[in-house]
């Protein structure tokens, strides 16, 4: 495929400015608006970012919660990008619920997840990948967030699934909400489910 006709090929201006501003990647703009949208983050709070490579949601995160609060951060791949003496880089499984790792920093505050799976181009299997991510996360969100009051964010491909995946948050959280940040690109299927409150096991 040509760079013509690869609408990834390239670095676009959200990607510069990411760059510009100390993050590793466009995605912070998304967890920008969401921020603007719902105010998830605040300081002193605990948050766990699942997937967290490269790293521009944990370093959002930990700007936004301060040195008071916590950020533990956990990918399968190396993540390189610096960060604050009040975030923990982890490498390792992120959905392991009997983690005493991800235990001994919990519960969270918030719980976040922009993992999505390595796209293979057959659109129906990436949205059912996408939508298998999205249950796990919220599983990790549901077994270490705070009951009462911690919150949730993960990505998750528009497809057929995507009323199941909403009906799932509605079961864990009091309040749920859908949005599609501005920052995504035109030609991605990818939105992001909120939860807040989360409900008591």
């Amino acid at each position: 495929m040509s760079r013509k006709q690869n609408p990834y090929a390239g670095p676009d201006p959200r990607t510069l400015e990411a760059k510009k501003r100390g993050y590793p990647a466009r995605s912070v703009f998304k967890l920008e608006e969401i921020q603007q949208k719902v105010q998830l983050l605040r300081g002193g709070q605990r948050v766990l970012d699942l997937g967290a490579a490269p790293g521009s949601w944990s370093l959002f995160a930990s700007q936004k919660v301060g040195p008071s609060g916590r950020v533990l951060a956990i990918d399968l791949s190396e993540i390189i990008q610096r960060f604050p003496p009040h975030v923990t880089v982890v490498q390792g499984d992120a959905f392991d619920v009997t983690s005493e790792l991800l235990a001994a920093h919990g519960p969270y505050d918030v719980v976040l997840s922009d993992m999505a799976p390595k796209t293979s181009g057959v659109k129906f299997q990436d949205q059912v990948q996408s939508f298998e991510l999205f249950v796990r996360a919220l599983e990790v969100a549901k077994h270490f967030g705070k009951p009462e009051t911690s919150a949730f964010v993960a990505k998750i491909f528009m497809g057929p699934e995507f009323n199941e995946a909403i009906q799932l948050a509605k079961q864990a959280y009091k309040k749920t909400r859908v949005i599609r940040p501005a920052g995504t690109r035109s030609n991605s299927k990818e939105t992001f489910i909120v939860g807040q409150e989360l409900r008591p096991a």
